[in-house]
């Protein structure tokens, strides 16, 4: 069976528009989609009981009822849903377990259109072995070739390039690997943004050697390469700008289960970025 494109849904204004996200992913990886909702109880936190009565109701309403309407723009999906009671950083980490990815909504920092809004994100990213894609609200631009949703559906999927940031010294093959199958899957030029701390032939040449097996792999992917001149986290946030997904890297050595550091560059790249970010850990 082939594993599903994920969504974790909850009570953010950027949910129902990630699951359209999913959606499209799932239409294009030729998958299942599975729309998951995670509650938990908070006797303790200062929310009204009415409050988390409401939040108990949504998890139960709002995703049978996205089901639905995603159903009516691509009937050929299998859809499902999924509602799971517990911590939702380690619900959402079971459930993406079983999947090729999960996407979690989210919004931005007060003014700015960056992610990790919410700690349920951050800890999500850190401890979940699957890529991790956070979609942010409020795009309506749809992939070149695709059925456009109802207006009254925030479908935030953007024609643009695919981004992947790549460290010369501690390449992330797996990051890679899903930078060029997302590329290829869309059709789409996929731009290579490395830091540049070498002469610049030699760091040429290392780049060169570090993606040639995808070269032979994915032929059918056009590959710009971009050097950040020391500021990859800048770089890589403002090509986010018109690109349909920025692909990050997560270092072995930040992904340990419990330990929410995602590293200093991954970091500030959500905190500025307005495409969809996938984070990728390494095996």
């Amino acid at each position: 069976m082939t594993r599903p494109v994920t969504v974790g849904m909850n009570n953010t204004v950027g949910s129902v528009g990630a699951a359209w996200w999913g959606a499209h992913e799932a239409s294009l990886r030729d998958a299942p989609l599975w729309l998951v909702s995670a509650w938990e109880w908070q006797p303790y936190s200062r929310a009204s009981l009415g409050s988390n009565e409401m939040a108990e109701q949504w998890s139960r309403r709002v995703p049978v009822e996205t089901a639905a309407e995603i159903h009516r723009s691509y009937p050929q999906l299998d859809i499902r849903t999924q509602r799971l009671t517990g911590p939702p950083p380690e619900m959402l980490r079971r459930a993406a377990s079983e999947s090729q990815l999960l996407a979690i909504g989210v919004g931005g920092l007060g003014g700015r259109t960056g992610f990790l809004g919410g700690s349920v994100a951050s800890a999500t990213v850190s401890v979940t072995e699957r890529p991790v894609v956070l979609v942010g609200s409020g795009r309506r631009a749809v992939e070149r070739g695709e059925q456009t949703p109802g207006n009254d559906n925030p479908g935030p999927v953007a024609v643009g390039p695919v981004v992947v940031g790549v460290d010369l010294g501690r390449p992330n093959e797996e990051a890679l690997t899903f930078a060029f199958e997302a590329a290829s899957l869309r059709s789409a030029r996929l731009d290579v943004i490395h830091g540049r701390h070498r002469p610049p032939a030699r760091d040429e040449q290392m780049l060169q050697n570090t993606l040639a097996p995808w070269f032979e792999r994915y032929p059918d992917v056009a590959v710009r390469e971009h050097s950040a001149n020391g500021r990859p986290a800048r770089e890589l946030a403002d090509a986010g700008t018109g690109a349909a997904l920025v692909v990050l890297g997560l270092g072995a050595r930040h992904h340990r289960r419990g330990v929410t550091r995602i590293g200093h560059l991954n970091h500030a790249v959500l905190h500025r970025c307005s495409a969809p970010v996938a984070v990728v850990p390494q095996r």
